[in-house]
């Protein structure tokens, strides 16, 4: 953990370059010639820097967007939930935007992307809500119960949506959803992750609010603070960014659980100085394993799903392990 706020301020300048590096180099790595000799040469189609405009950029924005996001909602759920092990994918979160979209496809297909990812976003809360409520009925005795409680929630939810995608041949849909993959981001495809951002900006403005309800109801109502509000900001925000993730670019297990973690592990748990953290560090891993994703097979692609749940389930491990070590 870091001593002074002058150190924690230099290494996360240090992130957010190495995160700049990253997104450039993501730039440039693809089958397609986009160099700087490619974008400066004298192409009358001018390829290169179609590709760069078109693809390239988007798929780096939206990597960025859908990484710093959804690590913010897997803060923002262990707050909420009080649980170090708890993110949108093992509370049932994102098996109930995916039965949400399933749903809306299936009655109404020819609705906008946004009210489809509204319908979504509604189911994710109810989902979310769903889970919460069940923790009050469940005797908490280890820490890993509340997340094997949100597993089951999900198998159950994720049985149902696999059923009704089979009943009306929408299994490959359910497949495309519940992989995450960037190779499909387009310009025009990915401007739903914006509202990721949005949820980013009012979780750092709320985040005061949300480290004195982290410590539970009756310290936030001693405080003045409306508890049951502050929870039910942070499921809306979980919500909607758990819904324009699965529309945009699939689902991406792990990374709202291991991101956190990483940065409660180097400065604390007060929320104020963890989001730009758990930002900037959730876009630079996203990046990274895209980066390893393209380049390990090329000029084949990894799916990122694939990447971050190897990657992220032994970290995972790493964390639980370590858990327990240090609680015996």
């Amino acid at each position: 953990m870091f001593s002074t706020g002058s150190d924690g301020l230099r290494f996360l300048g240090v992130g957010i370059a190495v995160t700049i590096v990253l997104a450039i180099i993501s730039l440039f790595i693809g089958v397609s010639d986009v160099s700087l000799s490619a974008i400066f040469a004298p192409d009358p189609a001018e390829r290169a820097t179609q590709v760069l405009l078109i693809s390239r950029i988007p798929r780096t924005l939206a990597i960025i967007l859908a990484g710093s996001s959804l690590a913010i909602a897997g803060l923002l759920m262990q707050m909420i939930v009080r649980n170090r092990f708890v993110e949108p994918s093992t509370a049932g979160t994102t098996e109930s935007a995916t039965l949400g979209f399933l749903v809306v496809t299936l009655l109404a297909p020819g609705l906008p992307l946004m009210v489809k990812m509204l319908v979504s976003a509604a189911f994710a809360l109810g989902g979310t809500a769903l889970f919460i409520r069940l923790l009050r009925f469940v005797p908490v005795r280890d820490v890993m119960l509340v997340p094997l409680v949100g597993i089951m929630l999900g198998s159950v939810i994720g049985a149902i949506t696999t059923f009704f995608g089979y009943r009306f041949n929408l299994l490959p849909s359910l497949l495309a959803w519940n992989m995450g993959d960037f190779s499909g981001v387009l310009r025009g495809r990915y401007e739903l992750l914006w509202f990721g951002l949005a949820g980013t900006v009012m979780a750092y403005v709320a985040a005061d609010r949300f480290t004195v309800a982290g410590m539970g109801q009756d310290f936030t109502t001693n405080l003045g603070l409306d508890y049951k509000l502050v929870m039910r900001l942070g499921l809306v925000i979980v919500s909607v960014v758990a819904a324009v993730c699965l529309v945009s670019v699939g689902s991406i297990p792990f990374l709202g659980l291991i991101v956190p973690n990483v940065v409660s592990l180097m400065i604390g748990d007060n929320m104020r100085r963890t989001v730009p953290w758990v930002a900037v560090l959730g876009a630079g891993f996203v990046l990274a394993c895209d980066i390893l994703g393209r380049v390990i097979r090329y000029p084949y692609e990894i799916p990122i799903s694939v990447v971050v749940g190897v990657i992220g389930s032994f970290l995972f491990l790493y964390l639980l392990l370590r858990k327990r070590q240090n609680g015996a």
